[in-house]
């Protein structure tokens, strides 16, 4: 049997039992335009570690950062960026504002089954295709989502899974 107190060698064990916070190292999260998903997405991901900032050039949500530009949300190499509205007139001058910052990953919303809106505007304005190359879409983990919130755990269990490298599949234990 082991003893009750073998995880105490276990910093992710201990991690889980709350005897040590979890260390988040520099996160932030730039939820793109004001919509119902943003405002669970900055919900959510500030509870795992995140400094979430709202980047819409025309409106807000109450409580969250709001920046106008990408320039003022300061994205670098720790930032992740999620699009959350594809259809919005704005969706190609903030993405290219984006992709010329060195955000850590950028995705925009949107069924796989659509076209992906991004991928015109972001040609309309010059953009180089390996530069549009970097954008993910679809984003987040299969889980079926419907609802701003479920999407909004889905977005953030793809990105934490994907800051870790690991699939964001079931866990599977070792034989």
């Amino acid at each position: 049997m082991a003893s009750p107190h073998e995880h105490e060698h276990d910093i992710a064990c201990a991690m889980a039992h709350g005897q040590v916070p979890a260390p988040t190292g520099e996160r932030r999260l730039v939820a793109v335009f004001a919509s119902p998903v943003a405002q669970q997405l900055v919900h959510l991901a500030a509870h795992v570690g995140y400094d979430c900032v709202l980047l819409d050039p025309v409106s807000g949500l109450a409580g969250v950062l709001l920046v106008g530009s990408a320039a003022e949300a300061g994205i670098d190499g720790a930032t992740d960026v999620v699009v959350t509205d594809h259809d919005r007139p704005e969706l190609g001058d903030v993405l290219a504002e984006v992709l010329a910052l060195p955000a850590r990953w950028v995705g925009v919303m949107g069924s796989p089954r659509h076209t992906a809106p991004h991928v015109a505007a972001l040609a309309a304005r010059g953009v180089a295709p390996e530069v549009v190359a970097r954008v993910h879409r679809p984003i987040g983990l299969d889980i079926g989502s419907r609802s701003p919130a479920e999407i909004a755990v889905a977005t953030v269990a793809g990105l934490l899974a994907d800051r870790s490298g690991r699939s964001g599949g079931t866990y599977q234990a070792p034989p």
